[in-house]
């Protein structure tokens, strides 16, 4: 692949070339994982230090009762692990009828489920780390226990969420020092956190499922109305799942399979196929409006299909993928119109991303998120435990895959990305924030791998989201011109009030060559605090 370096948007960020690299929406996050580097660890061993320092200094959008999802690239192949929570055991529909007026509430213990980030981080350091455990934590607990200074966009999504939590349990007491959110610079510590980090480092994970800050979760569930139990997290394990694809462009793009979104990125790259977009402007109303057409339809098959792989018995993730099905509902786009698009019938048969990668050609892709902002708002305040919202991802419709039940993972927004050439790894990737990862996963490869975008470029160009029917939110960067073409096409471009998830924020690290001396592209986004760091 042959980039073209110049970058044509507005930016604060270089990309970065080294051979070890650890990109970040986090620039102390970055220290810790590359500090690991720096000691003979892996890429893997940077991940989990870099994760474990993210649920410290931007707590807004993960936490210790998060969820994970990533992709990593031994050196020999791929492997996909999914460490999303599941259901409590008491959670069916009439439980939500009985509570909730047939309802799953937004926050509050019920819309927890099971975290899984921690499972997550030990599985990963079991299967693919070189270091030891219990070391990878020792940033986190340093940067929680003296306390850091808040970083300047981190403070003002913080300073959005205290009016819709500070009544949540633990919420103020954790997250509200001084009776308000931190400004940008002050010091925060979260001393209760370093003390979970702490046992959790000493038990590989253990303390948290079934050790005493596992007692700690179920009594405060128990007391705060929640239905979750010390069964519950102790029969909790992650699961290596695999990978699925799509060819797209002369590579093959992975996601981690359903009950995650990443296959809507899959579908919208499978209907862009039909269309030779290689001639087109990368920021013409023509590739944009093929692209944000091809978005709506493959969300409308994912909404409506997608849910834990156990329960798509119906509709599989293979028949969303089938070309002959793609192909099929591509004949629905109007080059010239926007369309509102309703899901077909195949046939049968708050989020923190970041990448690493070393000198050994190990590549890490991990996805990180307590949901929205803050999650549940929940915390569990003498253990520091923040904890996510992912139950208002089920539902309650009967005929749903992704009815809500005991023991169930809930459709999932967070997607962690891979590209591979061949059989050789090329690049590491993920853009967080909601419904927008599919999207900026289109946006950012259409970029690289159509038009020749070098990886900081096509991080900092202007995005679209595909809001709900024909409506479509531009960021302000977009030039004018493109805007009103769209509106042209029929697209309603309308301001949509998501001061949390925005228009996502992306880490890349591409690797240059077979010739590992050559090293990787890193490019962060700068829509984040964040960085990428190397060596």
């Amino acid at each position: 692949m042959t980039f073209s370096w110049a970058n044509p948007y507005p930016t604060f960020r270089s990309p970065v070339l080294a051979r070890n690299v650890v990109s970040t929406s986090h620039p102390l996050a970055s220290s810790a994982g590359l500090a690991q580097l720096l000691r003979g660890g892996n890429a893997v061993d940077a991940a989990i230090a870099a994760a474990a320092a993210l649920t410290i200094v931007e707590p807004i959008s993960n936490g210790l009762g998060s969820d994970l999802f990533a992709i990593v690239w031994d050196g020999r192949q791929l492997h996909g692990l999914n460490a999303s929570g599941v259901a409590p055991a008491a959670w069916n529909p009439d439980y939500f009828k009985r509570r909730h007026g047939n309802a799953i509430p937004v926050r509050g213990w019920d819309s927890v489920t099971v975290p899984g980030a921690v499972a997550g981080w030990a599985a990963l350091s079991s299967k693919c780390g070189k270091l030891q455990f219990a070391d990878l934590l020792q940033p986190a607990i340093e940067l929680a226990e003296r306390g850091h200074g808040v970083a300047r966009i981190v403070a003002h999504k913080w300073g959005l969420q205290v009016p819709l939590l500070e009544a949540q349990p633990g919420y103020a007491q954790a997250f509200m020092p001084h009776g308000r959110a931190p400004q940008p610079g002050e010091r925060f510590v979260f001393a209760p956190a370093a003390a979970t980090l702490r046992k959790i480092a000493a038990s590989r994970g253990e303390a948290f499922y079934r050790g005493e800050v596992a007692q700690a979760l179920a009594a405060h569930s128990s007391a705060n109305g929640g239905s979750m139990t010390l069964q519950d997290l102790a029969a909790y394990a992650p699961e290596w799942v695999g990978t699925i694809s799509a060819d797209y462009a002369g590579h093959s793009v992975h996601q981690i399979p359903p009950n995650g979104q990443g296959i809507a990125a899959l579908m919208a790259l499978g209907l862009l196929q039909h269309f030779d977009i290689t001639g087109l402007a990368p920021d013409s109303v023509e590739s944009q409006h093929l692209q944000i057409e091809a978005m709506k339809l493959a969300f409308a098959d994912t909404y409506r299909w997608v849910a834990d792989a156990r329960a798509m018995r119906e509709v599989t993730p293979q028949h969303l993928l089938d070309k002959s099905y793609l192909a099929q509902r591509a004949k629905l786009i109007d080059r010239n119109r926007a369309s509102d698009f309703k899901h077909g019938t195949p046939p049968s048969g708050g989020t923190v991303y970041l990448s690493t990668a070393d000198a050994n050609g190990m590549m890490v892709s991990l996805i990180q998120s307590n949901y929205m902002g803050f999650g549940s708002g929940v915390v569990v305040p003498d253990v520091g435990v923040s904890l996510q919202n992912r139950g208002y991802g089920f539902s309650l419709d009967a005929a749903h895959p992704n009815l809500v039940a005991g023991g169930k993972r809930p459709f999932h927004t967070i997607i962690p990305g891979f590209l591979m050439k061949g059989d050789k790894p090329q690049m590491s990737f993920g853009v967080m924030g909601g419904n927008m990862q599919p999207q900026g996963h289109l946006q950012t490869l259409v970029r690289m791998l159509v038009h020749g975008q070098q990886p900081q470029a096509a991080c900092d160009a202007p995005r679209w989201k595909v809001a709900t029917h024909l409506s479509v939110d531009c960021e302000k960067t977009m030039a004018p011109a493109l805007v009103e073409a769209l509106r042209a096409r029929g697209h309603r471009i309308e301001a949509v009030h998501d001061a949390y998830m925005d228009f996502g924020s992306g880490q890349f690290i591409w690797k240059l060559s077979d010739d590992l001396d050559d090293g990787y592209v890193a490019a962060s986004d700068s829509r984040r605090d964040g960085q990428a760091l190397g060596y």
